[in-house]
């Protein structure tokens, strides 16, 4: 069986040396690049499974380098990055990468996203009406939900909501990403509608609301659902 292959996109020798040995015993094939160019050059050429990026690459900003890739592959790309600015974590998402993870990080969390990034690909390419994650199972052509094998009574913008978490399980989406997809452009900025939809679904699926396990928050930036793991 081929292994996966994953791009890797840093310009820091140290991030190099680190992660190449480590995915490579975690059963990834892995290729590098250190520039922005390199980076589109190696995602059009070599047909990676996933791009781990950087954002501060000495020729462009990784940003630029999301929105380009964008224009042509879907590949499940992932953000490493030392800037803290909410803003840059909610640009990256919203131009298209599917994940992100703040520097410093450890080899077992990024393969563990990696991983799941994968999956939610290889699942996104099946057509499927049923869907599993975390004791949930959602069933778009029923139209139900059921937790643990109980039903669950939602309302047609819960269950719409639920879906798409549910389909990005493990992603982080963002704010603007669920209000566009689940209300539409024009409430691109009505969080706190969000907020209280958000409190509603946990009410029905969280075994501690107050607490929740399934639903996280991603301070400032939107909500990822726990998938199984």
């Amino acid at each position: 069986m081929n292994k996966p292959r994953v791009l890797v996109v840093d310009d820091e020798p140290q991030i190099l040396r680190f992660l190449r040995p480590g995915l490579s015993a975690g059963g990834f094939d892995v290729i590098t690049a250190v520039t922005g160019a390199e980076a589109v050059k190696s995602a059009a050429t070599m047909a990676p499974d996933l791009i781990v990026l950087d954002l501060g690459l000495p020729d462009k900003d990784g940003k630029d380098v999301i929105r380009e890739i964008r224009t042509w592959s879907n590949v499940p790309i992932i953000v490493l990055s030392a800037r803290d600015r909410e803003s840059e974590k909610i640009e990256s998402l919203d131009l298209g990468a599917d994940d992100y993870i703040n520097k410093p990080f450890g080899i077992g969390e990024l393969m563990a996203r990696i991983r799941a990034s994968l999956r939610n690909r290889k699942q996104g390419d099946v057509v499927t009406s049923v869907y599993h994650s975390a004791g949930i199972t959602l069933d778009t052509l029923k139209h139900s939900v059921e937790k643990n094998s109980q039903p669950i009574h939602l309302t047609p913008k819960e269950f719409e909501l639920l879906f798409l978490l549910v389909k990005n399980a493990d992603r982080v989406l963002t704010h603007r990403q669920i209000l566009t997809s689940v209300w539409g452009p024009a409430h691109t900025h009505d969080v706190q509608y969000l907020r209280v939809f958000i409190g509603q679904l946990r009410q029905k699926i969280e075994n501690d609301p107050a607490d929740p396990a399934l639903i996280l928050t991603e301070s400032g930036i939107g909500y990822r659902f726990v998938g199984d793991r």
